[in-house]
């Protein structure tokens, strides 16, 4: 689409809105007026609790850097030991052994509805770049494959359509700690999850619920129940004044911080109107770990290739979010398998391969329902073994009573290295995917992986941890962890990336920048994506 030197803002004095982006073909069947009012309605009702929540945050991980261990709560134990279950769960949902994610760009939106998963989520929040262009026309692509008249026509001349039997839609929204830059509201700045939401549901909200399918969405980085408790309060006020039966806006929430963990039974509850699942998002969980123990130096963990599910705490986090969904009735959807296969190297492809395998057959034996794959190739090797292992359309019936897990068993770090090679890969990781991510990509792939913002910050934050931390730290030859290893490292990326093709070639030295900067500053940043944010367009 050609640029238009234009920007959208309303002049309807009672709105106060400002929808500050480039107007561009089509966008106005988007940002309607009706669309901006409901915007508005959801700021102003919603956004100063909203923010609230983010302080409680704050104040939250202070404790933890004083030394406070996240634990379950004790004034919401009835909640915990009480007999209760989320609502039925609709048809459409029953079944949900393979789901495919992806940005919401319009041939990976075709792609992935095709592709023979139960379920495509499409994803505003980590794998896409949150530019004014593709948030827009993210919304008009979704639009378009709600209605069923998407198409895609490449400049090779191929033709992308919809088949007769889609994958199941839902949407994933920014979490609550996002802004929306371009969509002001009395002045002030929007929450991308507000935005996100507002548009999709309004937009599309009767016509997917009129066909059975929702709206569907799964909502990311949740911390606590009073911020599942939020979300319902928007979902619902949504419902009425979009002219949906209160509840039919399904959810499925991602358990991807470690303060959330002690609170599943409870972001069960307060959602229990409208919640169908829990999701293992392993990657962000990671992540969250070692921010949340970011002063704690017994709890340092080692570098990311030794950081698999079967380590004690992941493994016991899986099991309790088996055993408490299927308590409630709701699903125990698994983890991401970031693999893409490896064209010409039919050894290293068939060896990729094989740990995904290993990793479904553990998800599936384990009792969960369903599980993630970030590309097509990977549907029918999850899809194999989950067809199966898993003879019923979901595993409701399997209680885990065995699970015995104490707050100890959560936050329990394992032992192992940090080797030249690992605190490398960190460093080059984070360059590769924060340069595509400022040119406007948010999914990318490195060394046969498909890496998005989680991935990323799990680098990031690894590399900011070894270097701040109280104890000395060495790699696995004896090299002591410091900042003349970081900064030489830094300097000489040029000889370790390629010079040509990379996503966001461009803009390496501007990442390497921004990370260096980061990685120096006395305090972590919470998210990579607040500071890199203020240079999207």
């Amino acid at each position: 689409m050609s640029a238009v030197p234009e920007y959208l803002e309303s002049d309807v004095e009672h709105q106060q809105i400002s929808l500050r982006g480039m107007l561009r073909p089509g966008f106005e069947a988007i940002l309607t007026p009706a669309a901006q009012t409901f915007l508005a309605e959801l700021h102003r009702r919603f956004d100063a609790k909203r923010l609230d929540l983010l302080v409680a945050r704050v104040e939250r991980q202070v404790q933890f850097d004083a030394g406070q261990l996240p634990d379950f709560l004790t004034e919401t134990r009835v909640i915990r030991e009480s007999d209760w279950c989320v609502a039925e769960i609709p048809a459409a949902l029953r079944d949900r052994r393979v789901e495919i994610t992806g940005p919401v760009e319009r041939k990976m939106i075709i792609n992935a509805l095709n592709s023979g998963a139960k379920v495509f989520m499409a994803d505003f929040e980590d794998s896409t770049a949150p530019t004014w262009d593709n948030l827009i026309e993210g919304q008009i692509n979704l639009r378009d494959a709600v209605d069923g008249t998407i198409e895609f026509h490449s400049p090779e001349g191929r033709e992308y359509r919809l088949n007769s039997d889609p994958a199941v839609l839902m949407v994933r929204p920014r979490g609550w700690h996002l802004p929306e830059k371009h969509a002001l509201v009395d002045g002030e700045i929007m929450a991308g999850a507000l935005f996100d939401f507002g548009l999709f549901a309004f937009h599309n909200g009767k016509t997917l619920h009129s066909g059975d399918r929702g709206p569907y969405l799964y909502l990311p980085k949740l911390q606590s129940h009073q911020e599942a408790a939020l979300w319902d309060e928007v979902i619902e006020f949504a419902e009425h004044r979009l002219g949906l039966a209160v509840g039919s806006i399904k959810v499925t929430v991602l358990i991807e911080t470690l303060p959330a963990v002690f609170q599943m039974h409870e972001i069960l509850h307060a959602l229990r109107r409208r919640c169908v699942g829990l999701n293992c998002g392993r990657w962000d969980y990671i992540f969250s770990y070692i921010k949340t123990f970011r002063r704690h130096r017994d709890r340092v963990l080692p570098e990311r290739s030794q950081v698999g599910m079967t380590v004690p705490f992941l493994k016991n986090y899986s099991e309790l979010l088996i055993q408490t969904c299927h308590r409630r009735g709701a699903f125990a959807m698994g983890g991401m398998a970031a693999q893409i296969p490896i064209n010409g190297d039919p050894r290293a492809n068939e060896a990729a391969l094989t740990r995904v395998r290993a990793d479904k057959l553990r998800e599936v034996s384990a009792g969960h329902d369903g599980t993630w794959v970030a590309h097509p190739g990977l549907i029918p090797v999850a899809r194999e073994i989950f067809d199966a292992q898993m003879l019923t359309p979901n595993q409701l019936q399997v209680a885990r009573a065995d699970v015995r897990v104490s707050r100890d068993d959560l936050i329990a770090a394992p032992a192992g290295t940090i080797t030249r090679a690992g605190f490398l890969n960190n460093i080059d990781v984070c360059v590769r995917y924060l340069a595509a991510w400022l040119d406007g990509l948010g999914c990318v792939p490195i060394h046969h992986l498909m890496e998005d913002a989680a991935t990323a910050e799990i680098s990031r934050v690894q590399l900011w941890q070894w270097l701040h931390c109280d104890s000395a730290l060495a790699l696995n030859d004896g090299t002591p962890i410091d900042f003349a290893l970081f900064d030489t490292a830094i300097l000489r990326i040029g000889e370790r990336l390629p010079d040509h093709g990379l996503p966001g070639q461009g803009r390496v030295a501007e990442a390497a920048r921004m990370l260096t900067e980061l990685t120096h500053a006395t305090e972590l940043f919470d998210f990579l994506t607040l500071p890199a944010y203020a240079c999207l367009v």
